[in-house]
C-alpha cells in the first residue's frame, strides 16, 4: 500500500497526534492529563549513516558524528512513544549545545519552550505495522533529526 493510502488511513485521533506541527511533547502529556515519563534506552556518540546525513543535508562523502539518544516515553504504564534524536556535532554549538544534556527531559519542553513550531521537513514511516515520523528541525541554521514511533499502547489510550 504507498504511503499517501497508509496516512489517509489511519484513525482520526491518531493522525492528530502523527501530523501535528507543534510540540509533540506537549500534546502527549495532554492527552494523558500528567507529565511524561522518559526512558533512556541509550545516549551517546555514533556516526551518522548515509541516510541520516542526506537527510540533514550535510555533506555524504565524509564521516560525521552525532550525540544520539534513544528513549521511550510514557504517558501511562506502557510506552506510547519509541523516539531517537540525532544531534550532529556541528549542530550542538550555542544554545543548542544543552540538548546533549537532556537526560530524562523530553525534548520538547527545550525545542519549544519560546515558540510553537520550527521549520521542519518531514517524511513519514510504517514499521511493523505502526506509523513513525522522521523530522527535520531547523533551528537558526542548525539541523537535528527526531525520529518517533507511535506504539500500539498509545493508539489502545484513546479507548480508554
Amino acid at each position: 500500500m504507498p504511503m499517501d493510502e497508509i496516512l489517509d488511513h489511519l484513525p482520526p485521533k491518531l493522525a492528530d497526534f502523527v501530523f501535528t506541527q507543534g510540540s509533540l511533547t506537549a500534546r502527549l502529556e495532554a492527552h494523558s492529563k500528567k507529565p511524561l515519563k522518559v526512558e533512556i534506552i541509550h545516549q551517546g556518540y555514533q556516526p551518522l549513516t548515509f541516510a541520516q546525513k542526506s537527510q540533514l543535508g550535510l555533506p555524504l562523502n565524509r564521516p560525521q558524528m552525532a550525540w544520539v539518544r534513544s528513549v521511550k516515553l510514557y504517558g501511562d504504564a506502557d510506552a506510547w512513544v519509541l523516539a531517537k534524536s540525532i544531534f550532529p556535532l556541528s549542530s550542538l554549538t550555542g544554545s543548542l549545545a544543552r540538548l546533549k544534556a537532556l537526560g530524562a527531559t523530553p525534548i520538547g519542553y527545550v525545542l519549544f519552550k519560546k515558540r510553537q513550531q520550527l521549520p521542519i521537513k518531514r517524511h513519514f514511516y510504517r514499521y511493523d505495522g505502526q506509523i513513525g515520523r522522521q523530522t527535520v528541525y531547523d533551528i537558526n541554521g542548525r539541523k537535528i533529526l527526531i525520529d518517533e514511533l507511535f506504539l500500539a499502547a498509545f493508539q489502545a489510550s484513546f479507548d480508554q
